[in-house]
C-alpha cells in the first residue's frame, strides 16, 4: 500500500510551523508554499471560502497546551525529551492544527516518520506524557471537602493507575498524526482503515487482550453519523466533498482511549466541523467531579445550535443529534453505563471522581436524529451475558474466536476475515439472535445531509480533569 507523495522538509522548518495560522487551512509542507492566515471576528457573521457562513457564536477561549505528542504539549515528556530527527508531515485535511515533532526521553529511541517505533520504547521508564490538564470550574470554591494538599496526596498514590491509559493515549496521537498525512481524496476507505489499524497494532504492540485496538475504525461518511466501517470487498472511496468521521480506539490493559475528528477537504464544511469541535470543547469544560450530565448537554446544544452553515448555496442551522451521546468508559467496556447527552433535558446524574468519559458531539444539517440503516459491520459481545447453550457447531467455534481475540471489546467483519474465519455469517447471526453478541448497524440521519463529529477521552482526577487524547491537531 502506498502513502502517496509526502514533500520533504527540514526539522528547523517544522519547528517554525507552530506559529499562528488559520486552523481550517490544510497543512501542506511544500517548499516555497505560503501559509495563509485567517482572521475571525467573534461578534459578526463570517463567511468561509466556498460559501459557509456563521450566524452567531459564543466567544471562544484559547486552549492551554497540547497533548503529549506535540512540541510544546503541556504535561508532555520531560524537559530532556528529544524530538524525532527526521520528521516529514503534511496533510490535505482542513480544520486541524499542525503537529510538532514526536517526543521521547534522552537515551531512548526517537520516533521515525512514518512511525515505526512502539510507543513503549520511546518511554522506557513507563512514564508516558499526560494529556491536557484543566482545572475544575469550582476547584477553588469553599465547597471543597478536602484541601488541595490532601487531593495531591491522593493523586500521588493513584498515579500509577494512569500509565496504561496514557500509553494508549500517546499511541492514539501518533497513529492519527500518521493517518492525517495519508488521508486524501481518492483513497479507498478499506485501505485507509487497514493502514490505520496496522499502525495502531504496531505502535501499541498488540498483545492479545493485553493491548491492541479497542474497537473497529469508524469512518462514517456524510449523513452516516457512526458505526460504519467497510466490510471486505467494499470499494467506497474518500472524496473531495466527503464529510468523514474517523473514530478509532486504542487500549492497554483494557484502558480505552476513544477519540474522533471530522475529515473534510472542501472549505464549505469548515463551519460544520467547527461547530462539532467547539461543542466538544464546551462539553469538556463543563465536565468535572459532581457535574450534572444534563447541564453538560444543555451547554453543548447551546454552542452547537448557534451555528448556521451554507452548503451548495443553501443555509442550514446545525443541530445536535439528539439520540447520540457521550459515555463513560470502563475497563474493556466502551459504554460503561452513564450517557453524556448533547441536548438539554437529560438525566441529573453526576460525574464522579476517577471516572473516564468519552465527550463526543455530533452536529447535523439534517433532522438531528439518527436511525439504524445500511449493512452492519460492527459487533460486540454483551458485557454481562451468562452461559447460553448453542446448537450450531460453527456458532460455538466463532464464539471461541471472539472470546480469544476480542472478549467484550467491539469487532468487525474485516477482523474476522483477517483471523481466517470463513462462511461465518450464519453463525454470527445465531450469536446475535440468542443475545450473546449485539450488532451495531450504521446510524444515519436523512440521506443528503451532513454530520460532523469530534470526540476526546477525559479522566476525572482528584486535582483536575485530564484530556487524555488531546494533541496538537485538535
Amino acid at each position: 500500500m502506498t502513502d502517496g507523495d509526502t514533500p520533504a522538509r527540514e526539522d528547523a522548518e517544522m519547528a517554525e510551523v507552530t506559529t499562528a495560522r488559520d486552523e481550517n487551512e490544510p497543512m501542506v509542507n511544500d517548499q516555497g508554499a505560503e501559509d495563509e492566515e485567517g482572521d475571525e471576528d467573534d461578534g459578526a457573521p463570517t463567511t468561509a471560502a466556498g460559501g459557509g457562513k456563521k450566524k452567531k457564536k459564543n466567544k471562544k477561549k484559547k486552549k492551554k497546551g497540547g497533548g503529549g505528542g506535540g512540541a510544546e504539549g503541556e504535561g508532555g515528556a520531560d524537559a530532556g525529551a528529544a524530538p524525532a530527527e527526521s520528521l516529514v508531515w503534511s496533510t490535505e485535511m482542513r480544520g486541524i492544527k499542525p503537529w510538532g515533532p514526536f517526543r521521547s526521553v534522552k537515551g531512548a529511541p526517537t520516533q521515525t516518520f512514518p512511525p515505526s517505533v512502539p510507543v513503549a520504547q520511546l518511554f522506557p521508564s513507563g512514564e508516558f506524557p499526560a494529556g491536557e490538564e484543566q482545572e475544575y470550574k469550582d476547584f477553588n470554591s469553599g465547597n471543597q471537602k478536602e484541601t488541595q494538599e490532601e487531593l495531591r496526596e491522593r493523586e500521588r498514590i493513584f498515579n500509577i493507575n494512569y500509565h496504561e491509559i496514557r500509553r494508549a493515549a500517546e499511541c492514539h496521537r501518533q497513529v492519527r498524526k500518521y493517518v492525517q498525512s495519508i488521508a486524501r481524496p481518492g483513497i479507498l476507505m478499506t485501505d485507509l482503515c487497514e493502514k490505520l489499524e496496522d499502525m495502531n497494532r504496531r505502535l501499541v504492540q498488540e498483545n492479545g487482550l493485553h493491548a491492541g485496538i479497542a474497537f473497529p475504525t469508524g469512518c462514517s461518511l456524510d449523513w452516516v453519523a457512526a458505526h460504519w466501517t467497510p466490510n471486505s470487498g467494499d470499494k467506497t472511496v474518500l472524496e473531495y466533498n466527503s464529510v468523514c468521521k474517523i473514530d478509532f480506539g486504542t487500549h492497554v490493559g483494557g484502558r480505552i482511549i476513544d477519540c474522533a475528528w471530522t475529515v473534510h477537504f472542501n472549505p464549505q464544511f469548515d463551519l460544520l466541523a467547527e461547530a462539532a469541535r467547539e461543542s466538544t470543547n464546551t462539553g469538556i469544560r463543563e465536565a468535572g467531579v459532581d457535574a450534572r450530565l444534563c447541564d453538560i448537554g444543555a451547554a453543548v446544544q447551546e454552542v452547537m445550535e448557534s451555528y448556521e452553515v451554507e452548503i451548495d448555496g443553501k443555509t442550514y442551522q446545525v443541530k445536535s443529534v439528539r439520540n447520540l451521546n457521550g459515555h463513560s468508559i470502563g475497563p474493556y467496556r466502551i459504554h460503561a453505563g452513564k450517557s453524556v447527552p448533547i441536548v438539554k433535558g437529560g438525566e441529573a446524574t453526576r460525574m464522579e471522581e476517577g471516572e473516564v468519559y468519552a465527550i463526543e458531539t455530533f452536529g447535523s444539517t439534517g433532522k438531528g436524529y439518527v436511525r439504524e440503516d445500511l449493512e452492519c459491520s460492527h459487533y460486540m459481545k454483551n458485557f454481562d451475558v451468562g452461559y447460553i447453550p448453542l446448537r450450531l457447531p460453527k456458532a460455538k467455534s466463532l464464539l471461541n474466536t471472539i472470546n480469544k481475540n476480542f472478549d467484550t471489546l467491539a469487532f468487525c467483519r474485516r477482523w474476522l476475515d483477517r483471523l481466517g474465519e470463513e462462511k461465518y455469517l450464519l453463525a454470527l447471526r445465531n450469536l446475535c439472535d440468542v443475545g450473546i453478541v449485539q450488532p451495531y448497524p450504521p446510524l444515519c440521519d436523512v440521506k443528503g445531509s451532513y454530520v460532523a463529529q469530534y470526540e476526546h477521552t477525559i479522566l476525572l482526577r482528584p486535582t483536575c480533569k485530564e484530556v487524555l487524547s488531546r494533541g496538537d491537531d485538535f
